[in-house]
């Protein structure tokens, strides 16, 4: 079983900076792909951005040019900084891990940008 626990989260003033950290314990088997969520309130979750094994990336466009997502994959940690934030970057991210048949969540973290 693999346990995703998510940091980094806050409250910031539009304009500002976050590095939100994800690291993944447990049973992991080879890693796909991980990857950022978010969910704002009344709305589906969505992708973020992305980070293949292989070192590829995808972003929502957006967040593309003010976002940079990476891993450490010694640490099974992956990072997503973003800056020039937004009050429409504010919601509930989550971090998600794809691995063979696993398709792992964390339990997210609050970001939130005041404008």
């Amino acid at each position: 079983q693999v346990q995703l626990v998510e940091s980094g989260g806050g409250l910031v003033q539009a304009g500002g900076s976050l590095r939100l950290s994800c690291v993944a314990s447990g049973s992991i088997p080879s890693i796909n792909a991980m990857g950022w969520y978010r969910q704002a309130p009344g709305k589906q979750r969505e992708l973020v951005a992305r980070i293949f094994s292989g070192g590829m990336t995808t972003y929502a466009g957006s967040v593309r040019g003010r976002s940079t997502i990476s891993r450490d994959s010694a640490k099974n940690t992956v990072y997503l900084e973003m800056n020039s934030l937004k009050p429409e970057d504010t919601g509930v991210y989550y971090c998600n891990l794809g691995a063979g048949t696993t398709n792992a969540w964390g339990q997210g973290t609050q970001v939130t940008v005041s404008s």
